[in-house]
């Protein structure tokens, strides 16, 4: 069997068209989860914490000096990026949980 016709079958089996789909419905999803997260959660919980925004939290490890930028941990982008991911997570499992109880039926 030839690598093209071995690739066709592949390509064309209904598996690998639900993970395309399902990769570009995912990219998509985590983009409105992402504006979700730093748009809509976020600032409510920095304003409640003394009005602090999470994106510019970081530790200067080392000053910009000249041309070369300060090297810092930006660990409130971390947060941001920390409550992005459980959202998607959970979402996720809803998700898993629906299909499993439609599955049953």
């Amino acid at each position: 069997m030839s690598i093209i016709k071995e690739f066709k079958e592949f390509a064309v089996k209904g598996d690998a068209v639900d993970m395309a789909v399902g990769i570009v419905v995912g990219a998509a999803f985590s983009k409105i989860i992402t504006s979700l997260v730093n748009d809509v959660i976020m600032p409510p919980i920095g304003l409640l914490l003394g009005g602090v925004d999470f994106k510019n939290l970081k530790f200067i490890l080392k000053a910009a000096a000249g041309n070369a930028p300060a090297v810092t941990l930006n660990y409130g982008q971390f947060i941001n990026n920390t409550v992005d991911f459980l959202i998607v997570a959970f979402c996720i499992f809803l998700m898993v949980k629906g299909i499993n109880h439609l599955k049953r039926k």
